[in-house]
């Protein structure tokens, strides 16, 4: 069967400071090191220190199918590993990118085999964000009946990816990044290992693994394949601070440009903005640019925000911000990526005003409400004799023609009253159009009365 590994024991089941499984030649360090057992896990303390939900499910047995969210290299394979071996069962690990729906009928007739003698089996469906709504349906009997116990694990929103009837079936618990103190601890467990020892031997001094802690961006997998990097490069010198940053100078920031990373960082870097924090909105705008974000992409998201957020409280936004996606278009990286910046500063300290966004959501409420209203006829455009002759165009009055251009009839549907939809708001170049606004409309309606405008 594609894509499927069965092992009644977890793969890696030897504990950080002892023996390898055989034949470790070409084995990474990650997969080597790969913790046996729950306790030797790190940096998930909210999920399996002992008293807290998870912890206590696993310990008492009662832990059903559940779902594993987070980062890459944050620990989700080794945890169902570990909560499998905890309890007992077989662990099959599947992959949803190789593997499909043929290959699931496989795993539980055998699951269910194994059943009538006694055993329980583990499904670990990696990636399983991967299969569409029908696949993942194909869990849901399974899951029901309790021939399987479903571990999912992804690096994507569950409430996004995750059809709900099987999400309702599975208790999500979300991995975080590792802190630095974690990526230390286990990077240091790393050099006392035998396969580090044997491959590479490179002492590193502790301002050196400091260093590599904060590159691995939280990523325990990263970390020590930078270690292994790092090492390789040293020679049969040690590793120091200086050779560890020039071998990491180049590396990207963790970042997920089509998932859930990108839309949080370009949720910070607009939200930055509307707060008027021009400093947190270069932070984020770096953030993105170099981690390779698609600039445009972000220009775009800038022009939104110039019309969504300052709109009427500073027209100019608009221009500053389609001014900098063209100049962007024609310097390209990194010349053009000045110019974003100098639109994120802008936009956030320009004041703000969400007034034409707000009318025009309720001028689409009103539109869909009210449905297909006819035309007036003195709206109406009569360009031939036929269409003057049935009034097309009549009572129209030209604003060029009427004293102070203060024209009388309505310009909504018959059968519409009147309304404000937009309200100007009292920030910037706003506050002015607000006061006119208001002049304008207490002169059209004494006019209106037949009394002087």
């Amino acid at each position: 069967m594609r894509g499927i590994a069965i092992s009644p024991r977890p793969f890696y089941n030897a504990p950080m400071s002892g023996t390898l499984f055989e034949n470790p030649a070409g084995v990474p360090l990650a997969e080597a090191l790969r913790p046996g057992n729950l306790d030797e896990i790190l940096g998930q303390d909210h999920l399996l220190a002992p008293g807290v939900p998870f912890r206590s499910a696993v310990d008492a047995g009662s832990l059903g199918s559940f779902i594993l969210w987070g980062p890459p290299g944050t620990g989700k394979t080794t945890l169902a590993l570990a909560v499998s071996s905890r309890v007992g069962e077989t662990f099959i690990r599947f992959s949803a990118v190789t593997g499909g729906v043929a290959d699931v009928r496989k795993i539980v007739a055998a699951a269910g085999e194994r059943r009538k003698s006694g055993g329980s089996t583990m499904l670990f469906v990696d990636e399983i964000h991967r299969f569409n709504r029908a696949q993942q349906d194909a869990f849901l009997p399974h899951v029901e009946n309790g021939t399987i116990r479903l571990c999912g694990a992804t690096t994507e929103n569950p409430s996004f990816y995750i059809n709900a009837p099987l999400l309702s079936r599975c208790s999500v618990y979300v991995l975080r990044p590792l802190g630095v103190e974690s990526l230390d601890s286990l990077l240091k467990r790393a050099v006392s290992h035998r396969l580090y020892r044997e491959r590479y031997g490179a002492e590193v001094s502790p301002e050196a693994f400091q260093v590599l802690a904060m590159a691995a961006d939280g990523d325990a997998r990263r970390a020590l394949n930078l270690l292994e990097t790092v090492a390789g490069s040293a020679g049969d010198g040690p590793v120091t601070v200086e050779s560890a940053r020039a071998v990491l100078r180049s590396a990207p920031l963790l970042y997920d440009k089509s998932g859930e990373e990108h839309y949080n960082h370009i949720s910070a870097l607009h939200k930055s903005m509307r707060s008027g924090d021009p400093d947190a909105s270069l932070y984020w705008l770096a953030r993105m640019i170099d981690s390779g974000d698609d600039p445009l992409y972000i220009g775009r998201r800038m022009v939104r925000f110039a019309v969504e957020d300052v709109g009427m409280a500073d027209p100019s936004a608009l221009t500053v911000a389609m001014r900098a996606v063209d100049c962007y278009r024609f310097l390209g990286s990194p010349e053009g990526d000045l110019a974003l910046a100098e639109a994120a500063v802008y936009l956030a300290i320009a004041p703000k005003s969400n007034s034409v966004y707000t009318a025009w959501g309720l001028a689409l409420k009103l539109a869909r409400e009210k449905g297909s209203l006819p035309v007036p006829m003195h709206l109406r455009n009569a360009p031939t004799k036929l269409m003057k002759e049935l009034d097309y165009g009549k009572g129209y009055q030209y604003a060029h023609d009427v004293k102070d251009g203060l024209v009388t009839h309505s310009n909504f549907p018959d059968g519409l009253p009147e309304r404000r939809i937009y309200f100007p708001g009292d920030r910037g170049r706003e506050a002015r159009v607000r006061e006119t606004l208001e002049q304008w409309l207490n002169r059209r309606s004494a006019a209106r009365r037949g009394g002087k405008g």
